[in-house]
């Protein structure tokens, strides 16, 4: 469990704009990722997780909780390849194994590729987190570029399709699949409509998934995040967003991604054997957008 180790309050989260790709270095105050406080108690022992978007965030986050809980890790990531050397030293601080693997989620050919070489390192392969995600505001709904709402869809929802066609052959009998939804996909968001489109669509993928896979007993869940303080923050949203990014929920704050991180331990593990097709929000009571 999380103890009452200090969250970073929107006063405490200046204006701050980076270029895309962020590292998570560059963000001011950087994102606690490094689960200082969490208690583990070997739920994943054994077990090997491949997660997408796995260098920085929430990502890197999932990385640490699953080593601590026991399990070897490949990450996935596309740009940021310091970002991903540190989440394999900090896997690795824990004992275990961490494979980088740099490609792109849009390609299918990469993704059998990185599911290959998990297994070809690991020997097996049994908790997906589908996790790598595209976002780009757009006030104006006439910038919204087709460019852009193709790279945005191809990123969330064929990646996701693509990990999973790439690794069913890999998943046995009680292996999991955890997708990252978002708040956005149930509510809205004015000036993330093609990112708000396509997590709606991986909130009935995974509801669909989890029925398609029933029979085979693999578990498909999703997470709900709310705001997250990740590096796609400073990268996507206008400054006056970031500006004491967030004050939406009823907590108050934005998340901070250890703090979502239990959420995918708890559904790669037995502990949610009795859960399939779930969209498990962790969103502070964010309900609403202004």
């Amino acid at each position: 469990m999380q103890t009452d180790k200090h969250r970073f309050t929107p006063a405490e989260i200046p204006a701050q704009k980076l270029d895309y790709p962020a590292s998570q270095e560059d963000m001011i105050p950087q994102p606690q990722t490094d689960l200082s406080e969490y208690k583990p108690a070997g739920k994943l022992q054994g077990k090997v997780a491949l997660i997408t978007g796995g260098d920085s965030g929430i990502g890197r986050a999932i990385a640490i909780a699953y080593a601590m809980e026991g399990a070897d890790v490949a990450i996935v990531y596309q740009h940021n390849e310091h970002d991903a050397e540190v989440t394999c030293q900090e896997v690795q601080k824990h004992g275990k194994k961490c494979l980088g693997l740099k490609g792109d989620v849009r390609d299918f050919a990469a993704c059998e590729r990185m599911v290959q070489q998990t297994v070809k390192q690991f020997g097996k392969l049994n908790i997906l987190v589908n996790n790598a995600a595209y976002q780009m505001a757009q006030v104006k709904i006439e910038d919204l570029s087709l460019e852009q709402f193709r790279q945005t869809m191809e990123t969330n929802v064929f990646g996701y399709f693509y990990m999973v066609k790439a690794s069913l052959n890999h998943l046995k009998d009680t292996d999991t699949i955890i997708n990252t939804g978002s708040i956005t996909g149930q509510i809205g968001r004015d000036i993330l409509v093609d990112y708000a489109t396509s997590k709606g669509a991986v909130h009935a993928f995974t509801k669909s998934l989890a029925a398609n896979l029933s029979t085979r007993n693999i578990r498909v869940n999703a997470v709900v995040p709310g705001a997250v303080w990740t590096p796609s923050i400073p990268t996507s949203l206008p400054l006056k967003e970031i500006d004491q990014f967030d004050t939406e929920s009823i907590m108050g704050r934005a998340a901070q991604p250890e703090e979502v991180a239990p959420a995918y331990v708890f559904l790669a593990s037995s502990d949610s054997s009795f859960m399939t097709g779930t969209l498990l929000e962790v969103t502070g009571g964010k309900l609403t957008h202004p």
